[in-house]
């Protein structure tokens, strides 16, 4: 199995479709690296990744608009196609398994993953509702 993690932007809002009565989410993530070339000069380089999650928790979608950080995680595929001008190219795409919104109160800590049987499920973290929570379960 190869799995891929990319962490990056939405360049633009998700699109849900229906496939034989199955639920898809198609969105398109964006990751920049920043570097620096032989000569000492600052580059970037974006690299674009296109995302079908399929789940049957559509109510994500609203959540997955241009701009929002995101995590994802995945099995990738290299798709081939065939240009207007009859030139050949590549597109890299994911079957994404795991979905994370990262950053802003909107979106921190939201997670969704697929199951054993490939239905998500939410993923939580139980998080303390206050600091002396987290003091009583210190060992001392």
């Amino acid at each position: 199995m190869i799995k891929m993690q990319v962490i990056g932007n939405l360049g633009k809002d998700c699109v849900v479709n229906t496939v034989n009565g199955k639920n898809v989410i198609n969105f398109t993530v964006a990751h920049t690296e920043k570097y620096k070339d032989s000569q000492g000069n600052n580059q970037e380089k974006t690299t674009w990744v296109d995302c079908a999650y399929w789940t049957d928790r559509a109510g994500l979608a609203p959540y997955l608009t241009k701009g929002k950080q995101v995590f994802v995680e995945g099995n990738p595929e290299v798709r081939s196609f065939t240009r207007n001008d009859g030139t050949s190219g590549a597109s890299l795409s994911m079957r994404v398994r795991e979905v994370q919104l990262l950053g802003g109160k909107e979106g921190g800590g939201a997670a969704y993953t697929h199951n054993e049987s490939h239905q998500a499920a939410p993923a939580r973290n139980d998080v303390p509702s206050s600091i002396s929570e987290v003091a009583d379960d210190l060992p001392f």
